[in-house]
């Protein structure tokens, strides 16, 4: 990639005394930070079996071997796109990398299922603090316009590569060694990105020495994962049970409470103004919708391939390779597209195309040939993921204040996986209610393929939306 000029602001307050790094080395070792948070999102996907088996999981266990990870990195990535803002990009991109490299290493050792699950929990925090920091690092480092969108699309390509790359890398390690050596194999890797930023990352902050706001954070993070366990409760429990509508109606409290704070405090973790800014509030619902949906493709294609047409770990990674390349060809090409068509068409258009996708998904069949079956669908979906995914993120942090690139970035991110954790939750459990307890091949596909047709629907409702919301042009860059 070409290297690209440094953006420097009146506002930003640089911390170090050392000649800022080239550009390109900046995207570098943004793009490798959340390549390795996206990773980890997705290559437990083709471990969960053998997780299974080896721990004793039970299978809404093995939904919180996902869950407890993202949910975590959702509800507090807030908090940490406001830390970056306030205490230094470069130490919370340090902090969070740390942590989140340690709880690899114990999710790898863990000799129980709670072990596991902790370790995960853990690993979703370090994550929510990193991610942010990604995003503004190289949002501060390149100006807007078509330099920033390249290097937005960059990114989002990795993130999308992470994502996709993770049933492959899974299947290998899992085939080749064992289900620890999908946590095990961030600890190294996270080493190297951990010196490289120690050493060539420059600290920059807001400066505005605003405290953080803790209780907010444990709020929205307490509902989210209360929401999700009252949702998963619906596959054991039904909808009209006392342990499905306890925990959902919780969850729901405490997400009100976490507005009515938000609405409140001084210095909120997410300040409701900003829902002001047609581009944030419209950007962020439709990628809401767009996770809710595209997460759970890569969950359900792998347990597809492995419980209905018996891929091994590895078979089933190699099988999601064309859908992982498409996901970064749809997000390097629609910088290009974006000064022709505009944000928002584009955006549109990769809903469309992903919708397209999973419609042709939801025929999948109990003997199902790989080309018509998970080849070519799954290229259709993730092509539409890359597509969208950028446009979505530049209309998001277009026109954001210096002081607060940290918490719009952390804003779109936590849109992006809270839609994934509680989409998961759902389709989950609606996968579960029509197969009806069956494990047979055909009850399994039957299951699957609703989930489909469902995440199509939900693509659909998004693409109207977009229509009617997202601003045609992006509001120019605050200076």
């Amino acid at each position: 990639m070409t290297p690209m000029p440094t953006l420097r602001t009146a506002a930003e307050i640089p911390v170090s005394g050392r000649a800022a790094p080239p550009t390109w080395l900046v995207v570098a070792l943004a793009c490798a930070g959340q390549f390795l948070v996206v990773l980890d999102v997705s290559v437990v996907n083709t471990a969960l079996p053998s997780m299974r088996a080896d721990l004793g999981l039970s299978a809404p266990g093995l939904q919180w071997v996902v869950n407890a990870y993202t949910i975590a990195f959702a509800g507090f990535m807030l908090l940490g796109g406001r830390a970056g803002d306030l205490y230094g990009r470069k130490r919370m991109f340090l902090v969070g990398l740390a942590l989140f490299t340690l709880a690899s290493l114990a999710g790898g050792l863990a000799q129980e299922g709670w072990q596991l699950l902790a370790a995960r929990a853990v690993q979703g925090l370090g994550a929510a603090v990193l991610a942010p920091s990604t995003l503004t690092i190289l949002t501060s480092a390149v100006p807007e316009g078509a330099a920033r969108a390249r290097a937005i699309a960059t990114w989002t390509a990795v993130g999308g590569g992470g994502g996709a790359a993770g049933g492959l890398v899974g299947g290998v390690l899992v085939d080749g060694l064992s289900w620890r050596w999908v946590l095990l194999i961030n600890v190294p890797i996270g080493a190297v990105v951990l010196a490289g930023a120690l050493l060539w990352l420059v600290e920059s902050r807001a400066g505005d020495g605003r405290r953080i706001d803790l209780p907010g954070a444990l709020l929205v993070t307490a509902g989210l994962a209360t929401l999700a366990y009252g949702i998963v409760q619906t596959e054991a429990e039904g909808w009209a049970s006392a342990e499905t509508l306890v925990p959902l109606a919780a969850g729901a409290a405490l997400i009100g409470l976490f507005l009515l704070v938000e609405a409140r405090t001084k210095v909120p973790l997410m300040p409701l103004k900003l829902f002001r800014r047609r581009s944030v509030s419209s950007a962020n619902v439709a990628m809401f919708l767009c996770g809710s949906a595209m997460f759970c493709m890569w969950f359900f294609m792998t347990l597809y391939a492995q419980n209905v047409l018996g891929y091994s770990p590895l078979d089933a990674g190699l099988a999601l390779v064309p859908s992982s390349l498409a996901v970064i060809l749809g997000s390097k090409v629609a910088p290009r597209l974006m000064p022709v068509v505009g944000a928002r068409n584009v955006a549109v258009l990769g809903a469309l195309v992903a919708a397209a996708g999973f419609g042709w998904q939801s025929t999948m069949t109990a003997d199902g040939a790989y080309l018509t079956t998970i080849m070519f669908p799954g290229i259709l979906m993730m092509l539409g993921a890359g597509l969208s995914a950028t446009p979505l993120a530049a209309l998001a942090t277009s026109g954001a204040e210096p002081g607060e690139a940290g918490l719009v970035s952390g804003l779109i991110n936590t849109s992006r996986t809270m839609g994934g954790a509680i989409g998961l939750s759902v389709m989950s459990t609606i996968a579960a209610a029509r197969t009806g307890g069956g494990v047979s091949p055909e009850a399994l596909t039957e299951g699957y393929a609703l989930v489909f047709r469902t995440g199509g629907g939900v693509l659909l409702v998004g693409v109207v939306l977009m229509l009617v919301w997202l601003p045609r042009v992006a509001p120019p860059a605050v200076r």
